[in-house]
């Protein structure tokens, strides 16, 4: 199955998402990248410790101390040898105690739902605005036929 925005292959290992009916990688440039949820979790409980290390360089790395190349879309590197440790941070955060991960869940939810009803909120304000546009159009165009009639 190919990407919905880009095209490319999507593998097992991507992070996807699902927007009408089609699924696409979250982020096409970095398909195997972290998750924001991901991202979120470890800024939270993994900023104080070593999140991934690097067996070739031999270094214990913290979430900040991973390096960044951001102009070429890689995030989580070595800063010592360049390797891409996302993998490596990822199944530090999955050896987080199971309730912190569903707390976070729980949490994640909760914005969910809150992002779901401040939506709905401006879609129903959007048919009173687009009803006061439609009598405001009517109104200039009654206008503007009573002025062209005027002698």
């Amino acid at each position: 199955m190919n990407c919905w925005k880009c095209s490319q292959p999507i593998a097992l290992t991507d992070i996807v998402e699902s927007n009408i009916g089609h699924l696409s990688h979250v982020e096409c440039s970095r398909p195997r990248s972290l998750t924001p949820d991901e991202r979120h979790l470890l800024f939270v409980y993994c900023l104080d410790h070593v999140v991934a290390q690097c067996l070739p360089c031999g270094l214990s790395l913290r979430l900040m101390e991973l390096a960044a190349d951001p102009l070429g879309g890689r995030f989580n590197l070595c800063p010592r040898c360049r390797r891409d440790l996302t993998e490596n941070a990822r199944a530090h955060l999955y050896k987080l105690p199971p309730v912190l991960l569903a707390r976070a869940r729980e949490g994640r939810e909760a914005a969910q739902r809150l992002v779901k009803t401040s939506q709905q909120l401006v879609d129903n304000a959007d048919v009173p605005i687009r009803e006061a546009e439609a009598v405001l159009f009517e109104s200039q165009q009654a206008l503007r036929a009573a002025m062209s009639k005027r002698p």
